[in-house]
């Protein structure tokens, strides 16, 4: 298997289940009861129960607080805005791709499923941006993609990747992109993410903590999903486990957390109080162990194996329901009963 052939639109002649995860024959009819794979819909019911909007944000606490900001917390806030912008901007389109070459029709409506999230958290921060600052400085956190040379060099890192499978769609680099995926919504997001999450626990921009907070557990759903298909390409085509494989993920990942600390001692360096920068570095190569451990190989790093941010649990680890973490509104959604059919949702 040289190359990758897209999903046909319909295929009268073909079963609705897919013969295998790529290359196979599919009806492209998704019935959610014959599908290829078990997990497939007990993610899409998730992914359904993570939905929420930025509207559902009150953002006034945060209008009040930001002037109140030191200078350098303004600056690190806004850039690291800038920053998720651009990636989950790339990751909407990147979905698209994939779905095209994935075979059975329920993975590629969970791949449209996460396209529409990450549309929805790169308006999230024109939502955050369009609160807090005037116009013209929201247009040019937007550029900062373009003039900020770290930025620039950590960007080139995961795009390349992506570019390489949208112009040679083989298998070997679709599945070196979902490696670059699971950097990108796995580690780079994640020093951002402990930003927003320090100033939640000093009581300061706890609404945008709280958007930040959906999205990281919209993040984990999404790196969970590439990895089962990264697996499931692996079970179904063993001939694509090879050593340079092997090697190439394991030198992505420590490639990928040398520019995630880089930008880390850019952004947050010593200026932001009460916060250690050893502790957001051992922090990213913690991730990256996990993340790369999640793929099925060796940890990059000797040890690392705990979690140095212990107090950071407390916000990435919250219920899937529809609770307000930070503000404790309650936001339940009304749930369908077990004897219609579904499990809750």
């Amino acid at each position: 298997m040289n190359t990758l052939k897209k999903r046909q639109l319909i295929n009268t002649a073909a079963p609705n289940r897919a013969t295998s995860i790529l290359n196979g024959e599919c009806s492209n009819i998704l019935n959610w009861d014959d599908v290829r794979f078990s997990w497939a819909y007990p993610k899409y019911k998730k992914m359904l129960a993570n939905f929420w909007t930025p509207f559902e944000i009150n953002m006034s606490q945060d209008i009040k607080q930001f002037p109140a900001l030191k200078d350098g917390e303004q600056e690190t806030f806004l850039k690291i805005i800038g920053l998720l912008a651009l990636l989950d901007s790339i990751q909407t389109d990147y979905a698209g791709k994939v779905a095209d070459y994935l075979t059975d029709s329920s993975l590629s409506a969970l791949m449209i499923i996460l396209a529409q999230q990450e549309v929805i958290h790169n308006h999230s921060y024109s939502y955050v941006l369009s609160s807090l600052v005037p116009k013209q400085r929201q247009d040019e956190v937007f550029e900062f993609w373009r003039t900020e040379p770290i930025l620039a060099e950590r960007n080139q890192f995961v795009t390349s990747g992506y570019r390489n499978f949208a112009e040679n769609p083989t298998p070997e680099n679709l599945l070196k992109s979902i490696v670059y995926d699971v950097v990108l919504e796995g580690l780079f997001f994640y020093s951002g993410f402990a930003f927003f999450y320090h100033l939640a626990r000093n009581q300061k921009m706890v609404a945008t903590s709280t958007m930040i907070n959906y999205i990281n557990r919209d993040e984990q759903i999404h790196v969970d999903l590439f990895v089962k298909i990264f697996k499931e390409i692996l079970q179904e085509n063993p001939d694509l486990e090879t050593k340079e494989l092997e090697d190439f993920v394991l030198g992505t990942f420590k490639r990928a957390a040398e520019l995630e600390i880089k930008w880390a001692r850019y952004v947050i360096g010593e200026k932001t109080e009460g916060i250690l920068l050893s502790d957001v570095e051992a922090y990213i190569k913690f991730y990256a162990n996990v993340r790369c451990n999640q793929l099925g190989y060796e940890r990059p790093f000797e040890g690392y194996r705990t979690n140095p941010l212990r107090w950071i649990v407390a916000y990435e680890e919250v219920d899937h329901g529809k609770s307000d973490f930070f503000e404790q509104k309650s936001r339940q959604y009304t749930k369908v009963q077990v004897d219609n059919g579904f499990d809750e949702l």
